[in-house]
């Protein structure tokens, strides 16, 4: 029995539906050779509970022309066929033969197979070239034609909290939460006042920042600047920021954000942007505002420079990672128990091991 036939095009629109902002190497599971990838295994019938299995041939031999024809003949034909040397497929053949690692590395095994979406067959030995994947059984039932609206959208729900991991679920609920009012983004700031931002995704990770990551991993913590993309002046505290000896009134490239720790004995000052696409503390930033605290009298050690993120698989993130400053931390609103330190060496530490030490 072949799943009911579906064009490509259908695929491709509820894949980002199915694996949303927040899934573990998302790109890999939504892109244009997932949706082929996954086309491919619907056409052939390479599902969980059939004994056809697919390889990354399947895939980049497949056609516009061959595609189109969804009669079961087709179907039938294009799978058993495909590997005789005498069969030849109808039309231009989607991808080169090269594709086949991109297939079978990145969309199946790091994408697909990662996420539960896929199985491979461990019978097959792993140096044999003979197909191995097949779509999960669930899975091929969203992307029945006659599935829409509500139902389509309740069915993926269920999909996703029974074979996502806890995790990556979590992810995926913070992603979500990041949505705005109609008047803006409203960050509620430590002290109890709030302030609407404007719509964008900096804004978002703004209010993580506030509202999340200040509680996470500051004992008190004060706001005393916050400034966004259309007003670089959206909130500042001059009196506590001069109570402590820190003169941000006069600086004209503060970052995004500067919060105070008040809890420990000697306050401490954590530089903070937000990176949607660029602007990461990097060692030039991280230098200049070094200057500023020298000024205030502020030991080195009485300061702190995070960057933030909304997620590790945002364009951000990837192109900004290898600018940033040693000595930094890194932070991500899609997982905010969690903290990345760029240490400048291992001080008095003798070996890896005792940075590598992790609760049992």
């Amino acid at each position: 029995m072949l799943p009911p036939y579906v064009p490509r095009e259908l695929v491709a629109e509820r894949l980002p539906l199915i694996f949303p902002e927040g899934t573990p190497n998302r790109t890999y599971c939504i892109r244009e050779l997932s949706a082929s990838t996954v086309f491919t295994m619907l056409y052939i019938g390479a599902v969980e509970q059939s004994e056809v299995r697919l390889g990354p041939v399947h895939v980049y031999r497949m056609t516009d022309v061959q595609s189109a024809d969804g009669s079961d003949e087709a179907r039938i034909s294009y799978r058993t066929n495909l590997r005789k040397r005498k069969f030849k497929v109808p039309g231009e053949r989607w991808y080169a033969d090269n594709t086949r690692e991109p297939i079978r590395d990145e969309t199946l095994r790091e994408g697909l197979i990662a996420v539960g979406a896929v199985v491979e067959d461990k019978a097959v030995a792993t140096t044999a070239g003979a197909p191995r994947y097949a779509l999960k059984s669930d899975l091929v039932a969203l992307f029945d034609p006659a599935l829409q609206q509500e139902a389509l959208e309740a069915a993926i729900l269920r999909w996703q909290e029974e074979h996502l991991t806890r995790s990556a679920l979590a992810r995926i609920s913070l992603m979500r939460l990041g949505g705005a009012d109609k008047d803006g983004v409203m960050v509620h700031f430590p002290n109890g006042e709030t302030r609407t931002l404007s719509h964008g995704p900096s804004s978002l990770i703004s209010r993580a920042v506030v509202e999340v990551f200040a509680k996470q991993f500051l004992e008190k913590p004060v706001v005393l600047w916050l400034s966004e993309s259309s007003n670089k002046v959206a909130m500042q505290d001059l009196r506590m920021a001069s109570s402590i000896g820190l003169d941000i009134e006069a600086q004209k490239n503060l970052p995004d954000l500067i919060l105070v720790d008040l809890g420990p004995k000697h306050p401490l000052i954590v530089f903070i942007e937000v990176v949607a696409t660029d602007g990461a503390i990097n060692a030039r930033r991280q230098e200049a505002l070094f200057e500023l605290t020298d000024k205030g009298g502020f030991k080195r050690s009485q300061v702190a420079f995070v960057t933030a993120y909304a997620d590790r698989q945002s364009a951000g993130f990837k192109k900004t990672i290898t600018s940033l400053a040693w000595g930094s931390f890194a932070w991500f609103m899609s997982e905010p128990d969690k903290i990345v330190m760029l240490r400048d060496g291992l001080v008095n530490l003798a070996s890896l091991n005792e940075l590598s030490v992790l609760p049992d």
